[in-house]
């Protein structure tokens, strides 16, 4: 796969790393003196090109025309769809993410600029603040689906409602699975027969309204307010 990232801040310098890592093709592109400084620190001389990754000329000598995937992640959100627009409309870059610095732009960056994924880190991050403090000891251990899935683990504890009911009768929603029941140090593959019991580290895929069906499950019911309380922070 080959990558072209337009803007060499934390953000787009970490990616063309992890890419690196990975054995794919990475251009990175970035004009600031200050940050080409790091920037030649922390990558490979042949993965950074010096310009603006606005201009076409310079997303042409990166290679742009050969590239997979476009990743504009600057620091200027009309850079930034500028950088899109040009993407699609004049190199038809199959695959186009933007990364949006202000919430309130982010209805731009939609088709009209060749957006295929939008990427708003302010609202991942108060959206997973906010879930922490709504999950009580059930733990995420993996976003799925750009964050509208999760892989959750939580153990059993004494009182839960869950335990001695099979799996077929917990009335979980059409979205949540139970994945896998670790017992006494052994993984369970659940059935829809299979029981809980105290102890059992549980996992399971499921969305938003999965984890707080979940929730109530497996709160002992001293804890049943606690859980209802923070269930309403999130709402």
């Amino acid at each position: 796969m080959f990558v072209v990232i337009a803007g060499g801040g934390r953000t787009g310098t970490y990616l063309a790393g992890l890419l690196v890592a990975q054995k794919q093709e990475v251009r990175l592109i970035e004009y600031r003196k200050e940050l080409l400084v790091r920037v030649h620190h922390e990558l490979p001389t042949e993965v950074v090109y010096e310009g603006n990754p606005a201009r076409p000329d310079v997303l042409e000598r990166a290679g742009i025309r050969q590239a997979d995937v476009l990743v504009a992640c600057t620091d200027s959100d009309a850079d930034n769809l500028a950088i899109c627009y040009l993407g699609r409309a004049c190199y038809n870059v199959p695959r186009i993410i933007a990364r949006i610095n202000n919430p309130r732009a982010g209805w731009l960056f939609d088709k009209k600029f060749h957006v295929d994924v939008a990427v708003n880190h302010t609202e991942i991050l108060a959206s997973l603040i906010m879930e922490e403090m709504s999950l009580g000891d059930m733990v995420t251990l993996l976003k799925l689906r750009r964050g509208n899935y999760s892989l959750v683990a939580e153990k059993i504890a004494e009182g839960a409602q869950a335990i001695g009911v099979a799996i077929k009768d917990l009335g979980l929603p059409p979205h949540c699975v139970i994945a896998a029941i670790i017992r006494r140090g052994e993984v369970v593959v659940p059935r829809g027969v299979t029981t809980f019991e105290v102890g059992d580290e549980v996992l399971a895929v499921t969305d938003r309204e999965g984890e707080e069906r979940l929730m109530k499950l497996f709160t002992p019911p001293n804890n049943s307010n606690h859980a209802s309380r923070n269930a309403g922070i999130a709402a």
